[in-house]
């Protein structure tokens, strides 16, 4: 069978191969990404700070873990597409396919601050919770509260930027939310909240200890 294929046409013989031993590689590479994934607990981090449960309420389920892997997978797919349609000489279309490669360096990009900034979100809420005696824990959640939704505004704004979505607004927005977030940490060490700041920075730093 493969010898009459490929009496009728070399290119299309091995372009053929090459798309198959693709799909061989991306889901190797898709395995071994879901096993990262888990190793790293994403899934439950994101559990732990709230995320997961908020996509279930509007009816939306979140499987970071499957999501990620997927998109690997696609990545590896995409690249030997690219060499299927080089060997069948269909520039145009592997130009356009080399040209979604290079924009998955920014989709890995932001997978990266995605998952970076749940891991930060969820060691603040451990620490806010855990720095205050039960009289403070209202304001220790606040605070916890606080830096947790500055964090996702943040990291929102620096996917969207990388991701080059209206790049001049984003970059504009991202800076308002850091002097606002600036203007209240300042505002909170310099008014009545001094106090209550030093005594929070002492007992993060002992817990550090």
């Amino acid at each position: 069978m493969f010898e009459k294929i490929f009496e009728i046409s070399p290119s299309f013989f091995w372009a053929g191969l090459s798309l198959l031993f693709g799909i061989l590689v991306a889901k190797f590479f898709e395995r071994i990404s879901q096993r990262f994934f888990k190793k790293i607990r994403i899934n439950l981090v994101l559990k732990r700070i709230g995320l997961r449960d908020s996509f279930e309420k509007i009816g939306i389920p979140f499987d970071a873990q499957k999501f990620f892997s997927e998109i690997v997978q696609w990545f590896f797919i995409i690249l030997f597409l690219m060499l299927s349609f080089e060997i069948l000489g269909l520039t145009k279309f592997a130009d356009f396919l080399e040209k979604v490669l290079f924009y998955f360096q920014n989709i890995f990009i932001s997978i990266l601050i995605f998952v970076l900034a749940s891991y930060l979100i969820d060691f603040s809420q451990k620490v806010f919770l855990a720095s205050f005696g039960k009289e403070k824990i209202t304001y220790s959640r606040i605070f916890g509260k606080g830096f947790s939704l500055s964090i996702w505004a943040l990291t929102a704004l620096a996917i969207l930027y990388q991701l080059k979505i209206a790049r001049e607004l984003i970059l504009a927005t991202f800076l308002g939310v850091i002097l606002i977030i600036a203007l209240v940490v300042g505002i909170s060490f310099g008014l009545a909240g001094k106090e209550f700041a030093e005594k929070f920075l002492k007992e993060i730093e002992e817990k550090l200890k």
